[in-house]
């Protein structure tokens, strides 16, 4: 049974910093890419970045420079290291793996991160 739990979301002002970590279970983690979405009222959920088996990333150009995604295989687990937030980065932050032999997406909880102004 795949589970992704989600911790690390809260209020910080603007210009500040959170680490979200997501923990995984039941797939294979080491040999799977990772990734991170949100999704803000009213707004699709969007792709923030993502991470490949091997720790190639990629990111929205929304974020680059100021959102970092790292994985630690031994923990089963991926990070996005967020600074210089804005509001507009205020959403629901969702942990996503992608099983590879059908496609299916598996997704967290969510975890809120409120920047305020």
């Amino acid at each position: 049974q795949v589970q992704l739990v989600e911790s690390g979301g809260g209020l910080v002002q603007a210009g500040g910093s959170l680490r979200l970590s997501c923990a995984a279970s039941g797939i294979a983690f080491s040999i799977n890419a990772m990734a991170w979405y949100r999704q803000a009222p009213g707004k699709q959920r969007e792709l923030v970045a993502a991470v490949t088996r091997d720790g190639s990333t990629n990111y929205a150009d929304s974020v680059k420079g100021r959102f970092t995604i790292s994985r630690d295989n031994p923990k089963n687990t991926v990070y996005l290291q967020m600074s210089s937030l804005k509001p507009e980065d205020t959403a629901s932050y969702y942990c996503n793996y992608r099983a590879a032999i059908n496609g299916k997406d598996y997704w967290g909880q969510g975890t809120q991160v409120t920047v305020s102004s």
